[in-house]
């Protein structure tokens, strides 16, 4: 159904209204050479472990195919600017960093709620609508969409970044059957700048604007099953899970919005938290500190493999008798993780 007059501009207001920092439109089919990058990313093998681009890749690769019905893409983007330093902790070997956006609540269902607000609006300002909405969950290449839908652009790095909020920011998608005027698409500024490709700790970028997630810290420390390659895991450093240090050096970080919602907000106990307290986690106890975080999604035997990567890493002796125990843990990963701290400890 095509829509005239004010009607985007005043879903515009209220999505801002309702805290989202920057809102676009385009068509489901605004960006044809989707099929063909993800098709080439696949075939190279660069989505690691992480079958379910190649099992979902027609819907993923064509928002036409996820839902014909759909006329127009609503992309949203919400801030979560950290109010520290994310990169300081790097330089603490013996306590955690953790990414980000992993510091607080799970930003799948606090940017979810804020969707279906703005959708409920949609659908009481046009009765006859339909909508879905989507938060990083579903087959929905989020990032091309956005950047076709004027929001920023996805940089060296891969990740979406823009001039007016840098790069600190979660995407959701609002697809209708409202035939909403398109944005123009944003082109890249990244200029000749390449701090990001310099700065990642395991070479995961082949190319500018190419990402082997093979090597990406982030992919390592939550979608990877089993052990890391042994010559990966020394430079993972502290880094338990994801990794943030492409983001952090943008320059465009300059205009970051700070983030409004305090379910987003950096927890203390997260920010630097000691590797000692972390290594002893039992699943029990391991649900309770992360209830309601992302964290919780990979479960934790991933997590306390991480944890031993780490403390291999950090140089400190004493923390031998901490993940000795995790020699004998009933995961295999985890044992071998624990058997290679030791072992990395004992050398230094």
């Amino acid at each position: 159904m095509q829509e005239t007059g004010d009607l985007k501009q005043r879903l515009i207001g209220f999505a801002q209204e309702a805290g989202f920092a920057a809102v676009g439109v385009c068509r489901p089919d605004a960006v044809p050479e989707l099929p063909e990058r993800l098709q080439a990313f696949v075939a190279a093998g660069m989505h690691g472990q992480m079958g379910w681009m190649a099992e979902r890749m027609a819907w993923r690769a064509d928002p036409t195919a996820l839902w014909p019905a759909a006329r127009s893409v609503i992309m949203l983007a919400e801030p979560y600017t950290p109010a520290h330093d994310p990169l300081a902790v790097l330089e603490e070997r013996d306590r955690a960093a953790i990414s980000v956006y992993a510091q607080n609540r799970d930003y799948h269902d606090v940017v979810k709620k804020r969707l279906k607000r703005v959708g409920r609006w949609l659908i009481e300002a046009v009765p006859e609508a339909e909508i879905k909405v989507f938060v990083d969950t579903a087959p929905v290449m989020e990032k091309p969409l956005a950047q076709a839908a004027g929001l920023g652009w996805q940089g060296k790095h891969t990740n979406l970044l823009s001039r007016d909020l840098g790069n600190w920011f979660f995407l959701g998608a609002i697809f209708t059957t409202v035939d909403l005027a398109s944005d123009v698409a944003e082109t890249s500024h990244c200029g000749s700048c390449t701090a990001c490709l310099d700065i990642c700790p395991t070479g995961a970028f082949p190319a500018p604007y190419r990402l082997d997630a093979r090597r990406c810290i982030s992919y390592l420390t939550i979608e990877h099953k089993g052990p890391v390659d042994a010559a990966l895991r020394p430079l993972m450093g502290n880094r338990i899970y994801g990794c943030d240090d492409c983001l952090a050096v943008c320059p465009w970080n300059k205009f970051a919005h700070e983030g409004r919602d305090a379910k987003l907000a950096a927890r203390d106990e997260l920010i630097s938290p000691p590797l000692a307290d972390l290594a002893g986690l039992d699943d029990a106890g391991f649900r309770a500190l992360f209830s309601g975080s992302p964290i919780k999604r990979i479960g934790r035997d991933r997590f306390v493999r991480n944890v031993a990567y780490a403390i291999g890493n950090s140089g400190d002796q004493t923390l031998i008798a901490t993940v000795s125990p995790l020699v004998d843990d009933l995961d295999a990963a985890v044992a071998d993780a624990a058997r290679w701290a030791i072992s990395r400890l004992k050398e230094d």
